[in-house]
């Protein structure tokens, strides 16, 4: 299993990683978005922003709540619209360890 890049806050401010958590579930829960479209929505922002790591967990999630590979690509393209090639490079490299 990857390192919970979380770990430390955690230790030293469990309430805070607990509050964190309460927060995702609630804003990743299926509502009138599905889930995978918000992990996606996600996935583009982290694309967007330069974290690697931010991709590969979210693509990860986005697999496994049924996103198809195509639509992580779509998705990535507004990325790209929006920010520069600079989210393809970034979201490259996310996906390498995806598969």
């Amino acid at each position: 299993m990857p390192h919970d890049p979380l770990e430390m806050i955690g230790r030293i401010d469990p309430e805070m990683l607990k509050r964190l958590r309460e927060q995702n579930e609630f804003v990743y829960a299926d509502g009138a978005l599905p889930r995978k479209v918000k992990l996606l929505i996600a996935m583009a922002f982290d694309a967007a922003h330069g974290a690697e790591n931010g991709v590969r967990s979210l693509a990860r999630q986005a697999k496994k709540a049924g996103a198809s590979s195509q639509e992580m690509a779509e998705a990535l393209r507004v990325a790209y619209h929006l920010s520069g090639v600079g989210a393809l490079y970034i979201a490259s490299a996310g996906l390498t360890e995806t598969d």
